[in-house]
């Protein structure tokens, strides 16, 4: 099984399209992210990440959902 984790971007420090990263705030802490696979993605949305990839563009409302679940499992 994967987990993926929502996280803000706060920015994005490689434009290039095959290097893209940026700075993902998850909570409290913040992490360097591979953005590639979300071009679409800019400074202040949500991406859902794993493995230290940005796989998809979410809204706020998805990623206040998920971490109302994270909050729930024991």
């Amino acid at each position: 099984m994967c987990l993926a984790i929502p996280g803000r971007i706060t920015s994005i420090c490689d434009p290039d399209p095959l290097t893209r990263t940026g700075k993902v705030r998850f909570g409290g802490i913040c992490k360097d992210i591979n953005l590639a696979l979300v071009p679409e993605a800019l400074e202040g949305d949500f991406v859902l990440v794993h493995a230290g990839f940005a796989i998809a563009r979410i809204d706020e409302h998805q990623a206040a959902r998920t971490f109302d679940l994270l909050r729930e499992l024991p």
